[in-house]
């Protein structure tokens, strides 16, 4: 397995566990108590990291999600409460949902050891929110709760370095999101509105993007050897599966 095929390979299964987080109960329970709506408490969870910034600033970091979405969600969370301390609370969520829901996971401690050196392997450069989350102290060293931080700076690592594969391609986030498999589907549902661009033109940048993607996201895995890649990439789908649906 080369390092572009582990970091391929790691892409789906970390989404599907950090979007279990994202859209557990307890996750959501936290948004009603902070007096936000969903689309607040995602915006600012996320982007909070970065600290008082203008909104303009966490649209470009985001970039998938529609930039007028953005600024709804941001200014939401600032006649409440401050970004940052949203941000704070999530990761102590995150920390707290790990504990409960990876703790128990048989090899734990080997799937530690190997995320850890990928994401401690990371170059932040051009990376913003990945950077603004490694920063962050995280709350809590149980061995859930740490690997539960690790996959969200394994999803974010993916994130940042698909953001620039998109635009290196010569698209825009709205026309990605329109050539990926979600369609129009995924554009509204990140606050894009139409018209939109046809798929048809698009599609062949996307999969260039994608490939690049995996070799810039690959970089991180090279301080793995292959069985060590083939083991992480392992783990990383046995973890996955509690939590597909």
């Amino acid at each position: 397995m080369t390092p572009e095929q582990a970091a391929a390979s790691a892409k789906v299964s970390v989404a599907t566990t950090v979007g279990a987080f994202a859209e557990s109960p307890q996750t959501l329970r936290r948004a009603r108590l902070l007096g936000l709506s969903g689309w607040a408490y995602h915006v600012s969870a996320r982007a909070g990291a970065l600290g008082d910034v203008r909104p303009e600033t966490v649209a470009a970091a985001l970039a998938f999600i529609a930039p007028e979405a953005v600024t709804e969600g941001w200014e939401a969370t600032a006649k409440s409460s401050q970004p940052s301390e949203v941000a704070t609370w999530h990761l102590r969520e995150l920390c707290t949902w790990g504990e409960e829901q990876i703790g128990g996971f048989p090899r734990l401690g080997r799937l530690l050891e190997l995320a850890d050196r990928v994401v401690d392997a990371v170059d932040p450069a051009g990376l913003p929110l990945f950077a603004a989350w490694r920063a962050m102290p995280v709350p809590s060293q149980e061995p859930g709760a740490r690997a539960a931080v690790l996959l969200h700076l394994l999803h974010e690592h993916r994130q940042g370095v698909y953001v620039i594969a998109v635009r290196a391609g010569g698209l825009t986030p709205l026309e990605a999101i329109i050539a990926g498999p979600e369609g129009e589907t995924g554009a509204v549902a990140l606050g894009w509105q139409s018209p939109y661009p046809s798929a048809g033109p698009l599609v062949r940048r996307l999969m260039w993007a994608e490939a690049v993607a995996n070799s810039m996201a690959g970089q991180a895995y090279t301080t793995l050897d292959r069985p060590e890649r083939v083991e992480l990439g392992g783990l990383l789908e046995s973890l996955s599966h509690r939590f597909a649906r």
